[in-house]
């Protein structure tokens, strides 16, 4: 199976009103947002768009809500987090009813399956649906590390064409370029990893703070295509201290704030996140603020 996926994907996220219901206008204004500063392509109800959060029909809503408003425009994803692997069958069989263009699959929550499990998990997603996927590594968050050999035993299954890998080793992207070849397309899913995992093969980049800093992001990519290796490490430092709030645990909330910082959206969360408070919130709160008055021409 054949895909174009490369560049710049954001994690995007899913925007609330007050009272914690879904804000599907202001979840697409957003979108609008990013697409205008030029990313690649999108992913709805990844971890910073509270897939967890979302009742049922609540993500197929804003998923055709979603599908609709882009009408085509770049490639949309949804994000697969499911408890059993018949949930997230019968949810990967939805979004390919709605028309999107892939999946981004975790292993299955809460249960952390060992090798054999996790490999069967994803085939059975697979065999859901016709819709290319992205396999989503993340051990740090999910407890759950596929290793770059058992990427190689599911290379047979045609579906499988991406990985987001977010080890935090960036060594991975070259042990997984070892193992398997060009087999699948590779993209960065740790935000502060980006610069590292692009000059090591890395074609893609599954970002959070591209939703607070779309043009500064999409400047960073293209530097960084056009070889332009010194430019795009000024660029790099500059963004790193933002960056490295996507690796906290609490990165919806950081990122979030970071977005009402910059104009976007607001920085609701659904409990049991709570809003940020106190010595917390005043230290994110520098940080973003300094990357704002500091930010590079473009």
């Amino acid at each position: 199976m054949s895909t174009d996926w490369q560049g710049v994907f954001p994690a995007a996220t899913t925007q609330f009103h007050d009272d914690e219901s879904l804000n599907i206008e202001g979840t697409l204004k957003h979108v609008d947002v990013m697409i205008d500063a030029g990313i690649h392509g999108i992913i709805m109800l990844g971890t910073v768009g509270e897939n967890c959060s979302l009742e049922w029909g609540e993500k197929l809503e804003l998923l055709q809500a979603t599908n609709e408003h882009i009408a085509g425009r770049i490639p949309v994803l949804s994000g697969v987090a499911e408890y059993t692997t018949s949930l997230a069958a019968r949810f990967a069989s939805s979004c390919e009813e709605i028309g999107l263009d892939g999946l981004m699959v975790l292993p299955a929550m809460v249960y952390n399956s060992d090798a054999r499990e996790t490999v069967n998990h994803f085939r059975g997603v697979a065999d859901a649906s016709n819709l290319p996927i992205m396999i989503y590594n993340n051990p740090v968050s999910y407890k759950v590390d596929i290793q770059p050999e058992t990427f190689a035993e599911m290379a047979d299954e045609p579906k499988f064409v991406a990985i987001k890998e977010s080890s935090e080793d960036v060594r991975r992207i070259t042990d997984l370029t070892n193992v398997c070849g060009d087999r699948y397309a590779l993209f960065c899913g740790v935000d502060d990893l980006v610069l590292e995992s692009l000059m090591l093969g890395a074609t893609g980049w599954v970002s959070g703070l591209v939703n607070a800093f779309p043009a500064e992001n999409r400047l960073l990519w293209d530097l960084a295509m056009e070889g332009k290796w010194e430019e795009a490490r000024e660029v790099y430092r500059w963004y790193t201290p933002l960056l490295h709030l996507d690796t906290h645990v609490k990165l919806v909330q950081y990122i979030k704030l970071a977005v009402a910082e910059c104009g976007y959206g607001s920085e609701l969360t659904r409990r049991p996140r709570l809003t940020l408070v106190g010595e917390e919130r005043e230290e994110v709160l520098s940080i973003i603020r300094k990357g704002i008055e500091t930010r590079p021409e473009i």
